[in-house]
């Protein structure tokens, strides 16, 4: 039975280049000269650290700038929020999603029950494996999927015919 699987992850190489590239950019631009501003990665979660909220604004800025030139749906990134750490200097934790949650996933099941083509979905962890009887479903399915899902950047793998 021909199948796909609805994922919602980032690649890794991708992102890490984004943050080199944010970090380098901040080093060499003139209004971070003499300030501690930068972007720490570790795993799925960046750390920017600035001097004051404005300067931590125009590292986000400029880590957004970078993920777009590479291709990485901004729409990954989950902002904490600004801690304060000695002195004036702040710091906020973004999470790099990695999966679709399960309240997502239940939307998309429930989406693609409702929209009578002729395949299933079922919730297999942090992904939606939807199965049907022909390739050509499977294909609306994807379509309806891009459509009406927009608040989660979504991958569509393993495509089994």
């Amino acid at each position: 039975m021909p199948s796909f699987d609805v994922v919602s992850e980032s690649d890794a190489n991708e992102v890490r280049n984004a943050v080199d590239q944010a970090n380098k950019e901040i080093s060499t631009r003139f209004d971070f000269k003499g300030s501690d501003a930068r972007i720490e990665l570790k795993e799925r979660e960046l750390t920017a650290f600035a001097d004051d909220d404005f300067k931590l604004g125009q590292v986000r800025d400029v880590l957004v700038n970078k993920f777009a030139k590479r291709n990485v749906d901004v729409r990954f990134l989950d902002y904490g929020n600004v801690q304060k750490i000695g002195g004036d200097k702040v710091k906020q934790v973004i999470t790099v999603r990695h999966g679709v949650s399960s309240e997502h996933a239940k939307k998309i099941v429930k989406l693609i029950k409702d929209s009578k083509i002729k395949v299933q979905g079922s919730i297999q962890g942090d992904a939606v494996r939807v199965s049907g009887g022909k390739r050509d479903d499977l294909q609306a399915a994807i379509a309806l999927l891009k459509k009406e899902v927009t608040d989660v950047p979504l991958n569509f793998t393993n495509f089994r015919d």
